[in-house]
């Protein structure tokens, strides 16, 4: 049986992503693609089973890109649009496969269901709507997908709580500005981190850098990745250029084995 477990980053920008519209900076004038990021999101795919962690609006462009034709459910961090805008593009998934499992908070179904109210009618229903299955998950009880086992965390988003997700070795964390020391106690031993970096500069809401470079330095894990990226971090070559030995930039289409 095929052990692999492979991590791809399908956007690994923050809510405008980059290039930011109608901006004149020149990380949005860049020509490195490692500069040009969608809204931030990762796929995950085992054996034959395909995970998708947030859908925000890019994600019709993220799935035809890495050509996904199959998916086995959708972790939702939080609610924001960046992370759930994309909802209404599973529906090639539906006409596949039917309902397709969704795995969040109880509160951030409850937003879907305001923002979405159209996906979620009991009565006369469009027929061409998306249709999800809703698993309502909490951050104190681990949940199972593919037969992996999935520890929710949870962080402060300035004061909205979001989930994390660890999956075996495998820790994925973004929009985080605060986080207990009893969540961390859930990531430490990970051996691959993924968590979000804004900027240099600080930020109400995100981990600016030495933020996050101080969150590595808890946790201790053997490689790190920074995503939720502005164009304020600078061009990626040099900032990466600049990072830890064990910590790097993530960027778009970087598929790194677990």
């Amino acid at each position: 049986m095929d052990s692999t477990f492979t991590v791809t980053f399908l956007g690994t920008g923050t809510s405008q992503g980059i290039p930011v519209i109608g901006s004149n900076h020149p990380v949005c004038k860049s020509n490195d693609i490692k500069d040009k990021r969608l809204r931030v999101s990762v796929l995950l795919r085992w054996q034959d089973f395909t995970y998708v962690i947030d859908c925000g609006p890019d994600f019709r462009q993220q799935m035809l890109r890495e050509n996904v034709e199959k998916l086995d459910g959708v972790l939702l961090t939080h609610e924001h649009s960046d992370h759930t805008a994309g909802l209404d593009d599973i529906r090639p998934f539906n006409f596949m496969q039917g309902n397709l499992p969704f795995y969040a908070h109880k509160r951030v179904f409850k937003s879907l269901h305001e923002r979405f109210a159209y996906i979620f009618e009991t009565e006369n229903k469009y027929p061409g709507a998306p249709s999800i299955e809703e698993i309502v998950i909490d951050k104190d009880v681990p949940f199972i997908i593919g037969g992996k086992k999935v520890i929710p965390i949870e962080a402060f988003h300035d004061t909205l709580p979001v989930l994390g997700f660890r999956v075996e070795d495998f820790t994925y964390l973004t929009d985080v500005k605060t986080i207990s020391e009893e969540e961390i106690e859930k990531v430490k031993g990970t051996k691959v981190l993924v968590v979000n970096a804004l900027r240099e500069e600080p930020h109400y809401s995100h981990f600016n850098l030495s933020e996050a470079l101080d969150f590595v330095e808890k946790v201790k894990p053997e490689k790190t990745y920074l995503t939720h990226i502005s164009h304020l971090m600078g061009f990626h070559e040099e900032v990466e250029n600049k990072l830890p030995k064990k910590v790097h930039l993530a960027f778009d289409t970087l598929t790194i084995n677990i």
